[in-house]
């Protein structure tokens, strides 16, 4: 009905009005939402997400946008694909500017689904001509169109007006046409909507050498990290390569019941990359729980609550600090600060956790008392000399030994039930989680420094103490010993 076309207000005065006044308003409203259906373009507003998304084909030439279910992934790609054809940017538009009219591809896994996703939204149901110029490319920049063979209502090109007064050439692909289909004449853009194989995207990135292209990946992580995710994630190979993950919390038309609803309906192995954007990894990932239930936004710690540090020293690796406090009227901890950083040495690394506190009391593992070869002072007593309270020795369970496996199941077990949250700002730990993962049945001990300090601080929590405690005398007159290197604080 027209009445749905405006609110409220407008609609009790449109009622209000002679017959002959009204078929004239009602006439002039579906003419502007004609208009406007065919030219969605021109109100495009992009989530965060996906703004970050189309900056960074600014800086980048590959982008990748791992985007949990109905997130709005294919929405942003279309978006950017039309104005690359049309050169229509807003005026704040950050990302990549083509100066010219383009020759881009755009493809998906089949061409059914190439027609049901990248057709539909970029010129309107496929299966409606008169609905056509309703996507994202404007009607009016609407050149020739010409149809495939063997593939229903599916479009092949289509050429789009530039606001130069040339045109713009778009092919629409499919992965399954082969490497060779994919061979085309050197391009400016190329859009993979869906997860394509590596032959296919390295072809792409051929077509585009030439041009210094751009190349836009939009899809769900389903199969894992196969050799195209893991030329983004978790950390780029390449300096021409960005990605960024979108979830279903990032889409803000939806709320948190109904994020709690379709999590629901996943089961647990698929929870992740359905409604997180995150791969799964190796035969999965280990610590397989929504992260938005053990996430907190930050708050202000009592004086009072129970505090200690771990410190995952690095050499070939980062070295990382976490700092846990314990509230002991719930018996819940807080994960509330990180320092990850690589190549930094030990003077650096106590003047940047200063802040935390110099009565925090700092845990550490096993390598802590190996030798420096240029100091030959144990690397625990290096971070001790240079004011951090190192623990007297090293980590272990309270039932003894420090076994991986059980501090990690301790780890999910806390988290599970509440008793372990992690303050959202600690955005380096969490990635690290995202990623950490199984290979025939061990956990694989890579890019998981910060993990590895929390686990420590989390093993040696009986020791925690807050600020206004008093360092024990036992404790005291173990500052003696300290030329042995396995003792004092």
């Amino acid at each position: 009905m027209v009445l749905d076309l405006v609110d409220d207000d407008v609609q009790a005065w449109l009622l209000s009005q002679p017959d002959d006044v009204k078929a004239e308003l009602y006439r002039y409203i579906l003419e502007l939402d004609g208009r406007r259906q065919r030219n969605k373009l021109a109100e495009y507003k992009p989530y965060p997400k996906q703004l970050e998304f189309h900056a960074s084909l600014k800086d980048y030439d590959e982008s990748m946008l791992l985007g949990s279910n109905q997130s709005g992934k294919t929405w942003a790609g279309a978006y950017e694909m039309a104005m690359h054809l049309t050169g229509r940017y807003p005026d704040d538009w950050p990302g990549h500017r083509f100066d010219k009219p383009i020759v881009a591809i755009a493809g998906s896994v089949t061409g059914e689904l190439t027609r049901k996703g990248i057709q539909r939204m970029l010129i309107g149901k496929p299966e409606v001509r008169k609905e056509w110029g309703t996507g994202t490319i404007p009607f009016e920049c609407f050149g020739e169109i010409t149809m495939k063979t063997g593939v229903k209502h599916a479009v092949d090109s289509i050429l789009v007006k530039h606001v130069s007064g040339e045109y713009s050439v778009l092919k629409l692909l499919s992965y399954e046409q082969g490497q060779e289909k994919w061979q085309a004449d050197t391009v400016h853009l190329v859009w993979f909507d869906e997860e394509p194989p590596w032959d296919v995207y390295m072809e792409g990135i051929t077509r585009t050498n030439a041009t210094r292209g751009k190349i836009m990946i939009t899809f769900t992580p389903l199969h894992g990290m196969s050799q195209v995710v893991s030329r983004f994630y978790p950390k780029p190979q390449a300096s021409s390569c960005a990605y960024v993950q979108m979830g279903v919390q990032d889409a803000l038309h939806y709320t948190k019941e109904d994020i709690a609803k379709m999590l629901e309906k996943y089961p647990p192995h698929e929870q992740q990359a359905r409604m997180y954007g995150i791969p799964q990894f190796g035969e999965g990932l280990v610590i397989n729980l929504p992260e938005s239930s053990y996430t907190i936004d930050p708050f202000q710690i009592p004086k009072h609550w129970r505090r200690g540090g771990g410190i995952d020293f690095g050499v070939s690796h980062p070295t990382a600090c976490i700092e846990i406090v314990h509230d002991t009227d719930t018996d819940t901890y807080y994960v509330i600060a990180e320092y990850v950083e690589k190549d930094k040495t030990p003077m650096m690394i106590a003047e940047a956790v200063k802040d935390w506190g110099k009565e925090l009391r700092w845990f550490w593992p096993h390598d802590g008392l190996q030798r420096d070869k240029g100091s030959l002072l144990p690397l625990a007593n290096q971070y001790r000399d240079r004011g951090m309270k190192m623990w007297h020795e090293q980590v272990s369970h309270e039932e003894g030994g420090n076994s991986l496996e059980a501090g990690v199941m301790e780890i999910i077990e806390m988290l599970s039930t509440g008793k372990l949250k992690i303050f959202k700002t600690c955005q380096k730990l969490l990635q690290e989680m995202r990623q950490y993962h199984r290979l025939k049945g061990l956990i694989v001990k890579e890019n998981d420094d910060a993990i590895s300090a929390m686990r420590y601080a989390i093993m040696m929590r009986r020791f925690f103490a807050a600020d206004a405690e008093k360092i024990p005398d036992w404790q005291k007159n173990i500052r003696s010993k300290r030329k042995s290197g396995t003792s004092g604080w």
